[in-house]
């Protein structure tokens, strides 16, 4: 832990002493002397009139008294901190920090945004973290990140009652997607429930929550997915299915973006599932934080706009009732074949 200079000394050196188990390491890595440090602590315990450490076995170990007093002094020592990191977050945005944390999905969605806001405030810093959305959750409630960007349809909250979602950013359909030497590539038929289940896939593990979108929906449908392969990357899924005849389930937005994919939809439809800004609710938000979430709204409205733009341009004269029609008439012939 880094040491701010406001805590007192003594406090300070019980943090090492605690993370240690030795006044000599403890001393070794504060680089004061080993009589100094314990001096310090003898004043800290004198001063409560307690005693915080139990020196009798091999490891110095906390006592009861010195981890309750610990619990707090870190508490105190993170507000410090958050303290520190809100003065220096000028209004005017000339400098700052932020911590974002996202998914292996989110990241790759919210690419525009961080480069609007990089392009808006080149002074502030952004640090980003990628993550499973459940270690999202411990990273915003112990402080770590300011802000997540998660997939809140499918965001528990339960055992986290400081987490809520800030906003809505855009809603994202998964389809099943594959590459140019898949045997599905260049259909453009809806995919039966049955056929999806005869087709090798590579996805996310089970850690991640567009896994838990996938694997719920499969459920509900008496799905029995071939999951051939998992990863915990997107760049290894998406070169897997470029390069090979397997196939995986991902963002709209992802597969048009990539070169050499191509993408159906199945039937019965995936759900629709809504990306947003996730914080804690009761967090002084630094100046940093509040300018990245004005700009995310106006940078998901835009997206909108744009998304909704590009719908009506790929179909001006199609009557949808028709399409949707021949559509199913396509999957129910499928499903007969199998």
């Amino acid at each position: 832990m880094a040491r701010n200079s406001i805590f007192p000394r003594s406090v300070h050196y019980l943090l090492a002493v605690a993370e240690h188990q030795s006044f000599t390491r403890a001393a070794e890595a504060l680089y004061v002397s080993q009589p100094s440090l314990s001096q310090q602590i003898k004043q800290l315990e004198d001063l409560l009139n307690i005693q915080l450490l139990d020196r009798t076995g091999r490891h110095v170990k906390l006592t009861p008294a010195g981890e309750v007093y610990l619990h707090h002094a870190r508490r105190a020592l993170k507000e410090l901190d958050e303290a520190k990191r809100a003065i220096h977050a000028l209004k005017d945005l000339s400098r700052g920090h932020l911590r974002i944390a996202m998914t292996p999905i989110t990241d790759y969605l919210a690419i525009p945004l961080l480069v609007q806001f990089n392009e808006r405030y080149p002074g502030i810093t952004v640090n980003t973290l990628e993550m499973p959305q459940n270690d999202m959750k411990d990273a915003l409630v112990g402080d770590h990140v300011d802000i997540g960007i998660a997939f809140s349809s499918t965001l528990t909250t339960e055992g986290y009652p400081g987490i809520t979602d800030s906003q809505t950013l855009f809603t994202e359909t998964l389809s099943i997607t594959f590459g140019q030497h898949h045997p599905l590539a260049g259909k453009k038929a809806p995919l039966s429930k049955h056929a999806l289940e005869q087709e090798p896939l590579v996805l996310f593990n089970t850690n991640y929550a567009v896994r838990s979108h996938i694997d719920q929906y499969c459920l509900e449908h008496g799905i029995t997915p071939h999951v051939a392969v998992e990863a915990t990357s997107l760049s290894v899924i998406i070169e897997m299915i470029r390069l090979g005849n397997i196939a995986t389930i991902l963002p709209d937005t992802i597969a048009c973006d990539q070169h050499g994919l191509e993408s159906i939809s199945i039937l019965p439809e995936l759900p629709h599932h809504a990306v947003s800004l996730i914080y804690r609710k009761e967090m002084n938000k630094s100046p940093a934080c509040q300018a990245f979430e004005e700009l995310a709204s106006e940078w998901s409205a835009s997206r909108c706009q744009s998304m909704s733009g590009q719908k009506s341009r790929l179909s001006p004269s199609i009557d949808s009732s028709t399409a949707d029609k021949s559509d199913t008439e396509t999957v129910l012939a499928n499903d007969k074949a199998l």
